[in-house]
C-alpha cells in the first residue's frame, strides 16, 4: 500500500511517500480503508521530535485520526464487520501504525461506527479534539446544566468542539478568541458569551463577567503563559482543565486560592492497553451527541489530499486554521 512516511524527525518537508506492506490482522483489531484523517498539534509536534517519548520507531506512519471502512475483522472482534463505516482516534503514536496510509490495523476498542450523519472527512475531524473535551468538560470538572465555564481559543480544534458539548450539557460559555472571524464562528457554534482576548485583560473581563470572583470552571486549550491567565481568571474553589501543561509555571494562585488543576492527555488511553476501553466509552458518547445533532466539526476551508500532508502540517503551524484540518485519501 501506499503511505505517508517519516524516517528522521524534522520539519513538515520529512514526509516521502513508500509502497510498506499492509498491516496483517491481529486478535482484537480491524483492518480500514482509510478514507481520511485530520492534524492534530501532537501530529505535528512528535513528527518534529518534540515528543520522543510517545513516538513510534522508524519507519512511522503518523496520524491518528480515521474515518474509513473495515475491510477485515480479527479473532475475537464481534462489533464490527467488513463494510462498517467507522472512525476514532487508533494510532499514529508507539505501539501502532497511523492514517496516513491506504489502510490502517487499528484496536477495535478505540473505534466506533461512524455517524450517519458525518462525511468521512468530518469525522475524521472529529475522535483526538472531542474525547480530549469530553474528558476535560465531564471526567475532570464535572460540569452540568447551569454552570458557567471558561473556554479557551474558541476556534481550535479542542476549542470549537467543547462549546458544543457545554451548550449540550446546558452551561453557559464564555469563550475567548482574537479575530472578528473567529469571534463569529464562537457565536454561531452557541458560546453564550465571546472575549476579545487581545483587546481585554484578564482582569477586566473577570470582573465584567463575573463581578471579579472569577469563572468556577475553565478549561485551557492553549497552554504556557494562558495557562498562568486561567488561572488568575479562575474563582476561589475553581476548577482549571488544560491540555498543555508541559511549561514552567508560578503555583502560588492554586494554593491562594485553593484551586484543582486537572491535565488531559488523550494519548495515555491508546497507549496504555488497559484504559483503552475508556476511549471507546466516550466516542460512543460522543456519537450520541453528534447523531442529536448538537455536535458538528468546522472544518478548515483548505482542501488538503495525502499527497498534501507536508503543507497541511505547516499550515497548523502557522496557525492559519480555523477549526480542523482534514485530509482525504486519493490513492
Amino acid at each position: 500500500m501506499k503511505a505517508q512516511v517519516i524516517r528522521s524527525f524534522g520539519g513538515s518537508s520529512v514526509f516521502q511517500v513508500e509502497d510498506i506492506p499492509v498491516p496483517e490482522v491481529q486478535p482484537g483489531h480491524v483492518l480500514i480503508h482509510v478514507k481520511a484523517t485530520s492534524v492534530n498539534p501532537i501530529d505535528t509536534k512528535v513528527r518534529s521530535g518534540l515528543f520522543p517519548d510517545v513516538a513510534a520507531e522508524f519507519p512511522v506512519v503518523l496520524h491518528g485520526d480515521v474515518a474509513g471502512i473495515v475491510t477485515e475483522v480479527g479473532a475475537g472482534v464481534t462489533e464490527f464487520k467488513p463494510g462498517d463505516e467507522v472512525y476514532g482516534c487508533a494510532g499514529g503514536f508507539k505501539g501502532a501504525g497511523g492514517a496516513l496510509g491506504e489502510y490502517m490495523l487499528a484496536d477495535a476498542r478505540l473505534i466506533a461506527r461512524k455517524p450517519e450523519n458525518l462525511t468521512m472527512a468530518e469525522a475524521a475531524a472529529i475522535p483526538l479534539v472531542a474525547i480530549t473535551a469530553y474528558e476535560a468538560l465531564f471526567d475532570r470538572a464535572g460540569i452540568k446544566a447551569g454552570d458557567d465555564i471558561l473556554i479557551h481559543a474558541a476556534a481550535g480544534g479542542v476549542g470549537h468542539v467543547a462549546i458544543q458539548m457545554a451548550k449540550w450539557a446546558g452551561a453557559k460559555v464564555y469563550t475567548t478568541a482574537s479575530t472578528p472571524e473567529k469571534q463569529q464562528m464562537a457565536k454561531e457554534l452557541g458560546a453564550d458569551v465571546v472575549i476579545n482576548y487581545k483587546e481585554t485583560s484578564v482582569q477586566e473581563y473577570v470582573e465584567q463577567f463575573t463581578n471579579g470572583k472569577g469563572f468556577k470552571y475553565i478549561f485551557d486549550t492553549v497552554g504556557k503563559e494562558n495557562l498562568d491567565r486561567s488561572f488568575q481568571a479562575a474563582a476561589l474553589h475553581g476548577t482549571v482543565v488544560g491540555v498543555a501543561a508541559r511549561s514552567t509555571h508560578d503555583l502560588t494562585p492554586l494554593h491562594s486560592k485553593g484551586l484543582s488543576f486537572h491535565v488531559v492527555f488523550m494519548l495515555l488511553h491508546m497507549m496504555n492497553e488497559n484504559e483503552r476501553q475508556q476511549n471507546k466509552v466516550r466516542l460512543n458518547h460522543i456519537s450520541s451527541i453528534i447523531n442529536e445533532g448538537k455536535l458538528h466539526p468546522v472544518i478548515d476551508p483548505k482542501h488538503f489530499t495525502f499527497d498534501d500532508v507536508s503543507a497541511a502540517h505547516q499550515y497548523l503551524e502557522d496557525n492559519k486554521a480555523i477549526g480542523k484540518i482534514v485530509l482525504v485519501n486519493e490513492w
